[in-house]
Formats: C-alpha cells, sequence, structure tokens
C-alpha cells in the first residue's frame, strides 16, 4: 500500500510542471491566435482547416474592401465639406460689405441719436431756468406800463425800475430766443434720426435677405454634422463640459489642453491595439478620433496682419487699455446689428457656449500653440470639436434697438499663445 502512494504521488509531482507548460503554451498559442485570425476563426485549437483558412481570406478580403469604399467615402465627403465651407465663406464676405454699410449707418444713428439728447436736454435745462420768470413775462408782455406803475414809488426810483425793466426784457427775450433755437434743433436732430433709420432699415433688410442663404448652409452643415457624429466629437463635448466648469478663462484653455491630449493619446493607444489585433473598423474609427484631437496641422499664425477681422465693426477697445479690471487682455468691438461672426484663422472649435461673465463664447485652436477667443456671441453656428475655414461664420451678434437709447452689444476678442495673452491686432488684418 505504501508503494502504491509512493508511486502516485512521484506521479502527480511529474505531471504538474507538464500541466503548467501546456496552459502557458495554449495562452501563446491565443495570443498568436488574437494576431493572425479575424474576429470570431479562433474559437477552436489546432490548425484551421483549408476551408477555415479560405473563409478567413475571404473575409479579410471584404473587409478590405470595405475599408477602402469606406474610406473612398470619407474622402468624398471631407471634399464636399470643404466646398460647401468654402462656399459659407463667399457668403459670409459678401454680407460683410452691407454689414460694413450697416455698421457706418448704425454709427450715423448713434450720432444723431446723442446730438438729439443733447439738444434735448438743453432745452430742458433753459427751460426749468425760464421758468421762475414766467408770470413775470407774460405781466409785462399784457401790461407794460401798468406793471410799471403799480407800486408807488418816487419818480427817480421809478426811472430806475423802468430802466431795470428794460434790461429784465432783453434777458427775457434772449431766453426766450435761445428757447426757440433749441427747440428747432431738437426738431432737426429728431427729423435727421428719423431719415437715418430709414436708411438703416433698408440696409438691414438687404442684410436680412443675404442671410437667407447663408442660413440654409448653416442649417445643411448642422445636419450634417449630427449624421456624422463620432466618438471624437462626444470626446469634445465631454472635454468643453469640464471647461465650463471652470473658475477662470485661464483656467478653461488649460482644462481643454489637457482633455485634448489625455483624449488624442487614449485614440492613438485603441487604433494601435486594433491594428495589431487587426480589426479594421475600430482602427479607422480609432484614427478618425485622433485625428479630431489633434491639434490642427496649419502652421502656426504670425504677426504679418494675415488673419481675417472677426467682424464687421469697429473697435471700441484697444489691447492693453485700461479697464476696471486692468489693462484689456483683447480688442473689443463695437459690431453692426445682427452682424456675422467669422473664424480668424483655421482651426477646429475647441468650446462653443456659454461661460460666465462672457456670455456665449468660443474657442478656436488655430494650431502652434494659438487660440482664438470670441465672446458677447448672441448665436453659435459652430458645436465643439468642429473644423472650421478661415472666414467661415461661427455664430452672429445680438440684434440692436436703433431707436432706444441703450449701446450696441460688443464682441470681445483674445488671441493666446500656449495660454497667454498676447496682441491681437499685429495679427489681423485692415478694418472689419
Amino acid at each position: 500500500m505504501r508503494r502504491l502512494l509512493l508511486a502516485s504521488l512521484l506521479l502527480s509531482m511529474a505531471a504538474a510542471p507538464a500541466t503548467a507548460r501546456d496552459r502557458s503554451a495554449d495562452r501563446s498559442a491565443d495570443r498568436s491566435a488574437d494576431r493572425s485570425a479575424p474576429a470570431g476563426t479562433n474559437d477552436r485549437s489546432g490548425p484551421p482547416t483549408p476551408r477555415e483558412a479560405a473563409d478567413a481570406d475571404r473575409s479579410r478580403a471584404r473587409l478590405l474592401v470595405q475599408q477602402r469604399e469606406a474610406q473612398a467615402r470619407a474622402r468624398q465627403a471631407g471634399a464636399e465639406e470643404q466646398r460647401l465651407a468654402a462656399a459659407r465663406v463667399e457668403a459670409a464676405a459678401r454680407l460683410r460689405t452691407v454689414e460694413t454699410q450697416l455698421d457706418t449707418r448704425a454709427t450715423e444713428v448713434e450720432a444723431l441719436a446723442a446730438q438729439r439728447d443733447e439738444a434735448a436736454t438743453r432745452l430742458a435745462e433753459r427751460a426749468a431756468a425760464v421758468a421762475p420768470l414766467l408770470p413775470l413775462m407774460q405781466r409785462l408782455a399784457l401790461f407794460p406800463s401798468e406793471t410799471l406803475l403799480a407800486v408807488p414809488a418816487e419818480p427817480e426810483q421809478t426811472l430806475r425800475g423802468l430802466v431795470v425793466l428794460r434790461g429784465l426784457a432783453r434777458r427775457l427775450e434772449q431766453e426766450a430766443a435761445g428757447l426757440r433755437s433749441d427747440q428747432a434743433a431738437l426738431t432737426a436732430r429728431q427729423a435727421a434720426v428719423s431719415q437715418a433709420l430709414t436708411g438703416l432699415r433698408t440696409i438691414r433688410a438687404e442684410q436680412a435677405e443675404q442671410s437667407i442663404n447663408l442660413d440654409q448652409q448653416i442649417a445643411i452643415a448642422r445636419a450634417q454634422r449630427l449624421q456624422a457624429d463620432d466618438a471624437g466629437a462626444d470626446a469634445s463635448r465631454a472635454a468643453a463640459a469640464e471647461a465650463a466648469r471652470a473658475d477662470s478663462l485661464r483656467a478653461a484653455l488649460a482644462s481643454l489642453e489637457a482633455a485634448r491630449a489625455r483624449a488624442e493619446a487614449q485614440a492613438r493607444e485603441d487604433a494601435a491595439r486594433a491594428e495589431r489585433r487587426r480589426q479594421d473598423t475600430q482602427a479607422i474609427a480609432a484614427r478618425q478620433r485622433e485625428a479630431t484631437m489633434a491639434r490642427p496641422s496649419s502652421p502656426a499664425p504670425e504677426p504679418r496682419g494675415q488673419l481675417t477681422q472677426p467682424v464687421a465693426g469697429s473697435v471700441m477697445r484697444a489691447y492693453g487699455d485700461s479697464t476696471d479690471a486692468g489693462p484689456s487682455n483683447g480688442i473689443s468691438y463695437r459690431p453692426a446689428p445682427s452682424a456675422r461672426v467669422v473664424a480668424p484663422c483655421g482651426g477646429r472649435v475647441r468650446f462653443a457656449g456659454p461661460f460666465r461673465s462672457y456670455g456665449a463664447l468660443v474657442i478656436l485652436d488655430c494650431g502652434g500653440g494659438y487660440a482664438f477667443v470670441l465672446a458677447g456671441l448672441g448665436r453659435l453656428d459652430v458645436a465643439a470639436g468642429g473644423s472650421v475655414l478661415a472666414g467661415e461664420p461661427m455664430g452672429t451678434m445680438p440684434d440692436w434697438n436703433a431707436a432706444a437709447a441703450g449701446p450696441r452689444p460688443a464682441l470681445y476678442l483674445e488671441l493666446r499663445r500656449d495660454g497667454q495673452a498676447v496682441n491681437p491686432a499685429p495679427f489681423l488684418s485692415g478694418r472689419g
């Protein structure tokens, strides 16, 4: 019995290493099969049969054909997207001609309205000064002699009173003439404002007519964007949502860059893994996601005045001008009412949405570490993750009621290099 137990023990000890070696060999074979066989063909051990090998070759050939077809469709869709984007740039450029005229007329209306308000203020001040003298003016106009003789006095005092009254009468006549002049000036200013508003409405009608075609193109682009929504767009939206919670614009930019770098690295890793396993569809999707999150490949902007002005309008505050919070980090524009805001550079939209006190804000990555920040828009026509050409519309400014006394809405523009604000003026072309 003792000999049987000893023999059994020796056999089990000899079999254990062999079993471990077999498991190791099986895992190695599984990894080799994962690398060499298409999905679904490595569910049995041993070499494939000739029929299985032929089926795998046919499956791989079908995948390659589908991959080439998908790439051809992607190239065709990309070319069509570029063509439509270029058409939007041209339409926005034509519209800018009208909006420049609109800005000129709006500025004229503002100046005339200010003159009208000033004339109304002068008239009110003069009327308030003359008001206590009105009863005396009325009595002197109706009863000059009786007013003089109403108070008994010595002849010398009466004569002196007559002289005083004559001087007072002249003063009252001057005040009355001033009132009439101020009233006439106010009437003229009101007429000028009304005439300017008529011209403004004419140009705005032309602006609205030209905007119809552009808005239709933007709607088509938005629909195509929704159809092509992918994991890259999801990653961009997630990064933008995280940046929206930042305490400052600088922190938001840092958050966006960190999230972009993480997503790009993850997509690159996913693509490499899928390519090792010959999972072509997953590899293509991962490479597309990597391209979406990568920085634009366009060269970095240079301060040569070549970039597009973002809006039709005039500069109301330059870079470095004093503000309540210190020197300005950007440029503030006074745009035409409802003017189109276009991309100063070609690049990728990293953020598009409301951000703290900035209102509707867009962060546009131009490449080379440069990013434009545009704030104060009334409507956004881009989304995080999308690409734009230089001059392509990204949104519109809020409307402005010219008949009201309020100022026009302002557009704020910053240029950041590696997170630090730099003066945008040398990079931009002439007047917007």
